[in-house]
């Protein structure tokens, strides 16, 4: 019986089924050539061409060790493999990593890390944190998802650009290690954007005003993180 892609509480990264594909015809290869692979190399015996078309097709996702044997065939990096990173795991996949490498070198207790990566919660010292982040070679933005401050982040920037976004200033800097001239302008931007967006639906007139307000106040506020990064990225320039 075939053993399925994911396991449980384990999901698949983001594949990039056409990149696999792609890959794949580059080196003149057909799916039963990078199931025998896998089967040969890496011991993956329920690796079968339908498995290998069911990838590529999307339908399903390589697992770690599948993603790891499947690079490996195909002669590039898992991270050739993997759409965008979104969490520590992912990161971790896309670098080719196994768990007990990326514990000894933040250094973690191998336990005390997969349980971080299972939940997706950080909970490592600045010095370890440093670490990863040099290690898996994260951006900022990356490294803010990673750690878990997403969430943390979103709720102060709405706070920010709704009230006063000077009392704001330090529990963020807290949050995102910005400089702190570049943190004052990239909120005081944030600030006048939405205030002045709001604003100007609501000059519209009529009865739909108070509507389209509210919606481009939301739109706003659920974008709130990419809005942000992109306006650090800007003034950084």
């Amino acid at each position: 019986m075939r053993r399925p892609s994911a396991p449980p509480n384990q999901p698949a990264p983001p594949f990039d089924a056409p990149a696999a594909r792609r890959l794949r015809t580059a080196l003149g290869m057909e799916p039963e050539h990078v199931a025998y692979g896998m089967r040969a190399s890496y011991g993956l015996s329920h690796v079968t061409p339908g498995l290998v078309i069911s990838w590529e097709r999307g339908t399903t996702a390589p697992a770690g060790l599948e993603l790891t044997a499947l690079a490996g065939v195909l002669w590039c990096s898992p991270g050739e493999l993997i759409g965008r990173p979104r969490t520590l795991r992912e990161h971790r996949l896309a670098h080719g990593l196994a768990p007990e490498d990326v514990a000894r070198i933040v250094g973690l207790e191998l336990l005390a890390y997969l349980h971080m990566e299972e939940n997706d919660e950080w909970r490592g010292t600045e010095r370890q944190s440093a670490a990863l982040a040099r290690l898996l070679d994260l951006s900022l933005p990356d490294f803010v998802s990673v750690t878990g401050r997403d969430a943390r982040l979103a709720e102060l920037l709405r706070s920010a650009v709704t009230t006063r976004w000077q009392a704001y200033v330090r529990p963020i800097a807290k949050a995102v290690p910005l400089d702190r001239r570049l943190l004052e302008d990239t909120l005081h931007e944030l600030h006048q954007d939405y205030q002045g967006q709001m604003a100007a639906t609501l000059n519209w007139g009529g009865g739909r005003a108070a509507s389209a307000s509210s919606d481009a106040g939301r739109d706003f506020l659920d974008r709130i993180i990419e809005r942000f990064w992109t306006n650090v990225e800007n003034n950084t320039g």
